[in-house]
């Protein structure tokens, strides 16, 4: 009886089995959109099926741990172990190869500080002197911004417990402060893009009323002009992505893409960006800095130069400078790949022009793009930023693999969907311990790289502290190849 059964359901099996491939035959050879599946029916659908797969098979068992991007797998897994408390040790020597143009060399001291002779970082004030309530900076290295919407409400209240636990800020990102931002009472920047979420009216125009509100919630104000991912392009976040919380908080419809102005509309020149940074700062009480790609010399001159034209009450408190290789959100790929210099170039024009002008102690310098590593923190510091920002490093410690579905809603670590199922992975109260390790390791490795140059803390690096390879076998300093400027002198 039993072997009669089995038969049945076997045959039934194999007729459904053949009954598909019919099918499948039928369909792709009726199909006019893929020559592939019209010539080789079937069969010619394992091309796609290993077009999808290879990215991942290249990531686990073709790539060598220095070959992948945006992130190598060498540079990941420093992350994950940092972030796990594990430490950053290797063994055997460094797979980094030195001859490589573009690597970092940093010039250590015959005789490095003791530790017992070490320094705390001073922490930074921003805004002090030219605002009601400035803003204590405590720590290098800092969450750049991520909005509610790009990330999921699991991931921005990891960020934000993990913050409040390392002494960082957190960054709202463009899409406005929700909740999950305020959920570890950490220092808090409120990014104001260019469709002005989180503090607009009804019409999508600027609020002074909120901007006076959010004045009694967070430390500072950011002006974003642009990313290293998409400069020139506003903030993308596909409808499927756009909930109903989301909608309600950035003050749009539910489920219909989210797409940002590529400019301010208020903001058209120089002096009316130096308008808005000056009125909310009158607003709110609270420091304003700016955020923006650079292409160039003009720009960073045009604002240096309306600056000492207008008045030092104009200027913005900080500038966080973005790299053409930043952005963990959704963008389209010929500007990802294309527009805005690298960090490597855009950091010292950007610092040279402060400098020239006199105005690099009225104005911090904030670095970003690809600064995961303590190395790119401390190059950046060599070069005169005062502060690092990171995305993708602080979403690598919350468990990143780097699958680049960050746009589809389909995140597998549950970061950046909001797909509850798949939200369940993020475990808040693990993940927020693993982020507040990476910031302070961070913190730490970069101080053990400023002993190791013989100073005492990390706010002494300098240009000649730290060498670039030109070709193989030949580096130059910093200074040299960047040398400081000279102060101008108006006549």
């Amino acid at each position: 009886m039993l072997s009669i059964i089995s038969y049945g359901v076997g045959t039934i099996i194999g007729f459904l089995l053949i009954a598909l491939l019919v099918f499948w035959i039928i369909q792709d050879i009726t199909q006019k959109k893929h020559a592939v599946l019209r010539n080789y029916p079937v069969i010619g659908r394992l091309r796609y099926f290993f077009e999808r797969q290879g990215e991942f098979f290249r990531q686990y068992f073709f790539s060598g741990d220095r070959d992948e991007m945006p992130f190598n797998r060498a540079t990941r897994n420093w992350v994950y172990r940092t972030a796990k408390g594990l430490g950053g040790n290797i063994g055997f020597g460094s797979t980094n190869d030195l001859r490589e143009p573009g690597s970092i060399i940093f010039v250590n001291a015959a005789f490095p500080v003791l530790a017992e002779d070490s320094l705390t970082i001073p922490p930074l004030v921003i805004g002090e002197g030219y605002c009601n309530k400035p803003f204590v900076a405590r720590s290098i290295v800092n969450i750049s911004g991520m909005s509610f919407g790009a990330i999921s409400g699991p991931a921005v209240q990891a960020l934000s417990k993990g913050a409040a636990e390392a002494g960082c800020w957190l960054n709202t990102g463009e899409g406005g402060l929700s909740p999950y931002h305020q959920a570890g009472n950490c220092d808090l920047i409120m990014q104001i893009g260019t469709a002005k979420y989180g503090i607009r009216d009804r019409d999508g125009k600027f609020s002074r009323e909120k901007a006076r509100e959010l004045g009694e919630i967070v430390n500072a104000f950011e002006i974003k002009l642009s990313q290293g991912a998409k400069p020139g392009k506003g903030g993308v976040l596909p409808g499927i992505k756009v909930t109903t919380e989301i909608a309600k908080i950035r003050g749009i419809d539910a489920f219909v893409d989210s797409l940002s102005p590529n400019r301010h509309r208020d903001i058209a020149n120089v002096d009316e960006l130096l308008d808005q940074v000056a009125l909310i700062r009158e607003l709110s009480g609270r420091p304003v800095g700016i955020k923006t790609a650079i292409g160039g010399w003009q720009f960073i001159n045009d604002v240096c130069d309306a600056i000492l034209r207008r008045g030092l009450e104009f200027a913005p408190d900080y500038i966080s400078v973005d790299g053409g290789e930043g952005g963990s959100g959704a963008a389209p790929q010929v500007l990802a790949d294309h527009m805005s210099l690298p960090i490597a170039e855009a950091l010292p024009r950007a610092v040279d022009a402060l400098i020239e002008s006199g105005l690099k102690e009225r104005i911090k310098v904030v670095a970003a793009g690809k600064m995961v590593t303590p190395a790119k923190a401390a190059w950046a510091l060599c070069i005169g930023a005062d502060f690092v920002n990171t995305a993708r490093g602080f979403m690598f410690s919350l468990g990143c693999i780097q699958a680049m579905r960050c746009h589809t809603n389909m995140c597998p670590t549950g970061i950046t969907t909001h797909n509850k199922r798949l939200q369940r992975g993020l475990v808040v109260q693990e993940k927020y311990l693993r982020v507040a390790n990476y910031a302070q390791n961070m913190n730490n490795e970069i101080e053990m790289i400023a002993h190791s140059c013989g100073l005492h803390h990390a706010r002494e690096f300098r240009r000649e502290h730290v060498r670039i390879v030109q070709t193989a076998g030949q580096s130059i300093a910093m200074n040299m190849l960047y040398p400081y400027p000279e102060l101008k002198v108006s006549s």
